[in-house]
C-alpha cells in the first residue's frame, strides 16, 4: 500500500490539474480531463521510477499549464500548449507515442467528439 504522505502529494497534484482544465476551452477541457483520470488510474499501482517519472512529468504539466492560465489572464488571449523536444520523445515508450498521437488527432480535429455547451448556451 502506497504511503500516506504520497497518497495525498498524488491527490493535491491530480486536483490542481482539474483545477486548471477549468480555464481551458470546454471542448479541451472535457479531453484533458478525461486524459488525466486515465493516466492517474492507469498508474495508480505503477512502482519506483514509474512513479517517479511519472509525478516528474504531471508536475511539469501542471507548472506549464498554471503559467500558461495566469499569462492568459492578463492578456485575455487565450494559448495553451508546448512543443516536446526531440530528446522527450525518444524516451517514449511505444504505447505512449501512439497515446500522443492519438491525443493530438483529437485535439486537432475540426469537429471535436465532445458536443459540450456552456450553461446557458441555447442547442
Amino acid at each position: 500500500m502506497a504511503h500516506p504522505a504520497h497518497v495525498s502529494v498524488v491527490r493535491s497534484l491530480y486536483k490542481r490539474i482539474l483545477l486548471l482544465h477549468r480555464f481551458l476551452p470546454i471542448d479541451l477541457r472535457a479531453l484533458g480531463d478525461q486524459y488525466v483520470k486515465d493516466e492517474f488510474r492507469r498508474n495508480k499501482s505503477a512502482s519506483g521510477e514509474d512513479v517517479t517519472r511519472f509525478m516528474t512529468e504531471w508536475q511539469n504539466y501542471k507548472d506549464t499549464l498554471q503559467t500558461q492560465v495566469l499569462e492568459a489572464a492578463g492578456n485575455k488571449k487565450l494559448v495553451f500548449g508546448a512543443d516536446l523536444s526531440e530528446d522527450k520523445l525518444k524516451d517514449f515508450q511505444e504505447e505512449q507515442m501512439g497515446q500522443l498521437y492519438e491525443l493530438m488527432l483529437e485535439s486537432t480535429k475540426p469537429n471535436r467528439q465532445f458536443d459540450i455547451q456552456e450553461e446557458g448556451t441555447p442547442k
